[in-house]
């Protein structure tokens, strides 16, 4: 019996291109991770078909020899390629099925059951959507309402040093103005200098300290006094306050602007007029009313018979103001306005009791 006659330098290379080819087909058809580590062994390891064609290097010639092996190595070193790429592969499809395999479905859906189900809910019927608070809407009412007037939104934190919420405001310490807001202070730094502020002015400040005239602002946002809850007050409560600073702006800007925003917001039926009241950070001090929007005018229980509801107060900026934060009030003057955002929610939506804007009751948030 003969011995078999040893590969030529072409039927090798043949070999090595066959022995490639189903390396990188058997990598292709890999399906998963441990598959490909299996199949890796297979084809590119000791026992691999690449690797067993090294024994047919002995027999050729050294250059052949030479020529050979480096295409075995070639062979090997694409068909590893060809394994990390797949390897790439793999762990992204693993990746998004584990993923979706630990995916948490929490949309919440309510359907009516069939008359056979007895009435319970089943999963699958239309989504609710959620709905904005009845403040949080008028916010954005009244904001949209004074950004069509030309006024910009200005904001500050609600965590204040004394100075800002009444020093600046024209009431310093002892001032007797200071027994008009039930302060709640905050333990930090000095005793009753930082507090949570008792209403938006504060804003008014920082915005004319980094701001030069011409101002036209206003400023919503939530503000904190010690009042116990009732009917008509809460001892977190939201405002809205306004600011004009210019030259030559009279009592006469003020009232035209209020009016404005009165008809504006709650249409041209309704109409506001001031009454003097007293303010330590304006001089002279008002307060406005707005023909009740319930009876308009008639009179009713919401406005005590009277035709008219109290919305806030205003007046012209106090020179000391002006002082404080460094603007000349004998060449600019301004208004200034504010009321609360939960009042007006109340009376807008006709409710007898301002605490029920807290209850979060889903029944009663859907009707606005």
């Amino acid at each position: 019996m003969t011995n078999p006659q040893p590969p030529s330098s072409h039927q090798l290379a043949a070999d090595v291109a066959a022995a490639e080819d189903s390396a990188i087909a058997a990598v292709a058809r890999a399906g998963s991770a441990a598959e490909l580590d299996r199949i890796q062994s297979e084809v590119i390891g000791k026992r691999s078909a690449l690797a067993r064609l090294n024994t047919a290097l002995g027999a050729l010639d050294p250059e052949g020899r030479r020529s050979a092996g480096a295409s075995i190595n070639a062979a090997r070193s694409r068909v590893g390629g060809q394994i990390e790429q797949r390897r790439s592969m793999l762990a992204v499809t693993e990746r998004r099925a584990r993923i979706e395999a630990e995916r948490l479905d929490l949309t919440e859906t309510i359907a009516l059951a069939s008359t056979t189900g007895g009435g319970v809910p089943l999963p699958g019927g239309p989504v609710t959507r959620g709905r904005l608070n009845l403040v949080t809407q008028t916010r954005d009412e009244l904001e949209d309402t004074f950004v069509a007037l030309g006024f910009a939104v200005a904001e500050g934190p609600e965590a204040e040093t004394d100075w800002y919420n009444f020093e600046a405001l024209n009431m310093p310490p002892a001032h007797p103005a200071r027994g008009m807001w039930d302060t709640l202070y905050l333990k930090l730094g000095k005793p009753e200098t930082v507090l949570l502020r008792t209403h938006t002015s504060p804003v008014q400040v920082r915005l004319m300290e980094r701001q030069k005239p011409p101002i036209y602002a206003v400023m919503p946002g939530r503000c904190y006094r010690r009042d116990t809850p009732d009917a008509r007050h809460l001892p977190v409560f939201h405002q809205i306050e306004g600011l004009v600073v210019d030259r030559d702006i009279t009592f006469a800007d003020l009232a035209g602007t209020i009016e404005a925003f009165t008809t504006s917001f709650f249409g041209p039926g309704i109409h506001s007029r001031l009454r003097p009241s007293y303010f330590p950070f304006t001089e002279p001090s008002g307060e406005f009313e707005v023909t009740c929007p319930i009876c308009a005018g008639v009179g009713c229980r919401t406005c005590s018979g009277s035709g008219w509801i109290e919305l806030g107060g205003c007046g012209m900026v106090d020179p000391n103001v002006f002082a404080a934060v460094g603007i000349d009030p004998d060449v600019h003057s301004g208004f200034a306005f504010g009321f609360g955002i939960d009042r007006l929610a109340q009376v807008r939506a006709g409710l007898s009791d301002m605490r029920t804007l807290l209850d979060n009751d889903i029944r009663f948030i859907t009707q606005f």
